[in-house]
């Protein structure tokens, strides 16, 4: 969402470190979906992750983000907070075996859709008075 937020503004896109650790990011409509599948099935004694196992490094994130929106911002790199994970990425072979779910918007469409939300979000913040 900061990364979003900066674009729409064209104010910097600031990243923790080098842009190199990962994130696998899963849109909301694909969550709720897994997490509704959870909550009404029988599963009950295991972990069971909901998310999007494919990985995309912060700094790649960032350049979708500024390709999506055309923003004029540019990318500055500060310090890395020593407990920032290098790597997030959920292994959802129990959501797949166990519910029968994965996620199936991928990154440009839900990214896409994201970023709508907060044009909009924004622009409504800018016509209060």
């Amino acid at each position: 969402s900061n990364f979003a937020v900066q674009c729409l503004q064209d104010e910097p896109i600031t990243i923790f470190g080098d842009g190199t650790q990962t994130r696998s990011f899963c849109y909301v409509d694909d969550t709720v979906d897994g997490l509704m599948r959870l909550m009404e099935s029988d599963v009950s004694d295991a972990p069971v992750n909901i998310g999007n196992p494919i990985e995309i490094s912060l700094l790649e994130m960032a350049e979708k983000i500024l390709q999506v929106t055309g923003s004029k911002s540019k990318i500055v790199f500060k310090p890395l907070p020593e407990d920032d994970p290098k790597v997030r990425q959920p292994d959802i072979t129990l959501a797949r075996s166990l519910l029968g779910w994965e996620p199936w918007v991928n990154l440009e469409e839900g990214l896409r859709a994201t970023l709508d939300y907060f044009r909009t979000s924004i622009n409504a913040q800018k016509s209060e008075p």
